[in-house]
C-alpha cells in the first residue's frame, strides 16, 4: 500500500512548486485543403519567410494551434528545401505557443535564400512582428 507521501501530486517530495504555464497544442497541418484555406486567408510577407494564417471555421474543431511548412523548388536543392524548413519548424516551435492563436492555422513558407541564411534571432523576430500584425484588429486600420 502506498504512503501518503508517495502520492503526492508534487514531484518534489511534497514542496509546492509554481503552478505550469499552460499553452496550446501544436499540430502539424498535412492535408492539402487545410494549405488551400490557409493560402486564401491573411498573410504576412517577412524577409525571411511568408505567413499564412486563418482561423478555422465552425464545422472544424477550433481547440489547438495547427501548422504547416513548405519550400518550393525555388528555395534550393533538397538540402537547401530540408534546411529552411528545420529553421521554419524551430521558430514556430519557439513562438507560436505563446503568441498564436488558439484555433488557428498558420502556414510558414520558405523563400529562396532569405530562409536557410537569414540569422536565427532576426528569423524570431519576423514570426513576432508577423502574427502581431496577423492578429492586429482589422478595424483599425479602417
Amino acid at each position: 500500500m502506498a504512503s501518503p507521501e508517495s502520492s503526492s501530486p508534487t514531484p518534489s517530495g511534497g514542496k509546492d512548486m509554481a503552478p505550469a504555464v499552460s499553452f496550446p497544442v501544436l499540430s502539424v497541418l498535412r492535408k492539402r485543403a487545410d494549405f488551400l484555406a490557409a493560402a486564401r486567408a491573411r498573410r504576412q510577407a517577412t524577409p525571411g519567410f511568408v505567413l499564412q494564417a486563418r482561423r478555422r471555421g465552425v464545422e472544424e474543431p477550433a481547440t489547438g494551434i495547427r501548422v504547416g511548412f513548405t519550400c518550393s523548388k525555388k528555395v534550393g536543392n533538397s538540402v537547401a528545401r530540408n534546411r529552411a524548413k528545420r529553421r521554419l519548424r524551430e521558430i514556430a516551435r519557439a513562438i507560436l505557443p505563446r503568441q498564436g492563436h488558439d484555433g488557428w492555422d498558420y502556414v510558414l513558407i520558405g523563400r529562396a535564400d532569405e530562409t536557410a541564411n537569414r540569422p536565427f534571432a532576426l528569423m524570431l523576430a519576423d514570426l513576432e512582428q508577423a502574427l502581431s500584425r496577423i492578429h492586429a484588429d482589422r478595424r483599425q486600420g479602417q
